[in-house]
C-alpha cells in the first residue's frame, strides 16, 4: 500500500479508490483564468477542483509542514505577515528591491524530485510520482508540470524549495552588512549605506547559478533602489526614517476619505467590504491609526462599518445579496 494514499485517506475521509482516481488525473483538475495585476497585465491562476484542494491541504499538513524553511522567507508562514517582512528592514538605510519573473510557474515537478532525491524523501519512485501528480499542474497546451498559483500547497512548497537559495543569498550579502528577506517573489535588501548594496545584484546572480533548483530568472525591469530621501516601501508598507512602519500618507488619505463616505451612506456593498477588510489589515500593521479614525469619525462609525460588512457577507452567503 502507498503511505501517501493511506495518509490522504485518513486525513480527508475519502475512500482509497476515490483518492487514487483523483491523483491519477490531478494535474488536469484545475480551472484556469486570469486576474488583473496591480501594475498592469494579467496574472494566470490555476484553481484546483474542490476534492483536489482537500488532498493538497492534507498532503501539506502530513508531509510538508516539518520541512525546513529559511528565516528570510517571510510569506505564507503561520503567524507571519507583511509587517514582519517590513520590520526586518525598519530603522535601516537604503533599500534595493528585486523580484523573480513568473515565480510559481518557474518551479516544476523536476525541482521537487531533485529536492526529494537530495533529502531522501519519497525514495520509492511510485510514491514520488504520486506526490508530483498531486502538487503540480499541467497548463492547457503544456507538457510540463508546474507549480500553480491557486493551489493551497504551492506557497509552502515554494518556500521549501527556495531554502538553498535563501540560505546562500543571505550568507553572501551579510558579508556586506546587508539584510535580506523574501516575500514570495519579492526580494528586499537593506543596508546602512547605498555603497553596501552595490554587490547585491551580482550576489543574486551568483546564488541563482549556485543552487541546483529551482531555475529562477530576475525581472530586471522591476529592480529599484530607494534611499532614505524618499518613501521607502517594503511589501506595500512605508518605512519611516525613525523606524516606524506605516501604511503611508497616501493610503491614510484614501482611508479617511472612504470612512467619511461611509458615514454619509455613499459606499456600495462591495466598497464597504473592501474598506472594512483594509481596516482589519491596519489593525495588524498600524493600530494607532484606528484610534485616529475613531477620534475623528467616532467609535460608532468603525463599529457600524464592521456590522455593515458582516451583514453584507452573511446576506451574500445565503444568496440573498444581489
Amino acid at each position: 500500500m502507498s503511505e501517501i494514499i493511506d495518509k490522504l485517506v485518513a486525513a480527508s475521509g475519502l475512500h482509497h479508490i476515490a483518492v487514487r482516481r483523483i491523483l491519477v488525473s490531478a494535474p488536469q483538475r484545475y480551472k484556469e483564468f486570469t486576474i488583473a495585476k496591480r501594475n498592469g497585465g494579467r496574472r494566470k491562476i490555476a484553481q484546483p477542483a474542490k476534492e483536489l484542494k482537500i488532498l493538497q491541504r492534507a498532503f501539506a499538513s502530513e508531509f510538508l509542514s516539518d520541512l525546513p524553511i529559511h528565516e528570510a522567507a517571510t510569506a505564507y508562514r503561520a503567524g507571519s505577515s507583511i509587517r514582519d517582512n517590513a520590520s526586518k528592514h525598519a530603522g535601516f538605510g537604503p533599500i534595493l528591491k528585486m523580484d523573480f519573473k513568473d515565480f510559481f510557474p518557474s518551479i516544476s515537478d523536476r525541482d521537487w524530485c531533485e529536492y526529494c532525491q537530495k533529502n531522501k524523501l519519497f525514495e520509492d519512485p511510485q510514491e514520488r510520482r504520486l506526490s508530483t501528480l498531486l502538487l503540480f499542474h499541467r497548463p492547457k497546451g503544456g507538457s510540463k508540470l508546474r507549480l500553480a498559483i491557486g493551489a493551497p500547497s504551492s506557497p509552502m512548497l515554494s518556500n521549501i524549495l527556495m531554502f538553498d537559495f535563501d540560505k546562500h543569498i543571505s550568507e553572501l550579502v551579510a558579508l556586506d552588512k546587508v539584510r535580506y528577506t523574501r516575500y514570495a517573489d519579492d526580494l528586499t535588501f537593506s543596508a546602512p549605506r547605498t555603497g553596501h548594496l552595490t554587490g547585491v545584484r551580482k550576489a543574486v546572480s551568483k546564488a541563482i547559478n549556485y543552487v541546483e533548483f529551482p531555475n529562477l530568472k530576475v525581472n530586471r525591469e522591476k529592480t529599484t533602489y530607494i534611499t532614505t530621501k524618499y518613501h521607502r516601501s517594503v511589501t506595500g508598507l512605508t518605512l519611516a526614517n525613525d523606524g516606524r512602519i506605516t501604511i503611508g500618507r497616501d493610503k491614510k488619505r484614501e482611508v479617511r476619505a472612504a470612512v467619511h463616505s461611509f458615514t454619509l451612506g455613499k459606499l456600495d456593498g462591495e466598497s464597504i467590504e473592501r474598506l472594512y477588510g483594509y481596516i482589519s489589515f491596519i489593525h495588524s500593521v498600524e493600530p494607532e491609526f484606528i484610534d485616529v479614525l475613531s477620534k475623528k469619525y467616532g467609535v460608532n462609525a468603525i463599529q457600524s462599518l464592521r456590522d455593515a460588512s458582516a451583514a453584507i457577507r452573511q446576506a451574500r452567503d445565503t444568496d440573498a445579496y444581489i
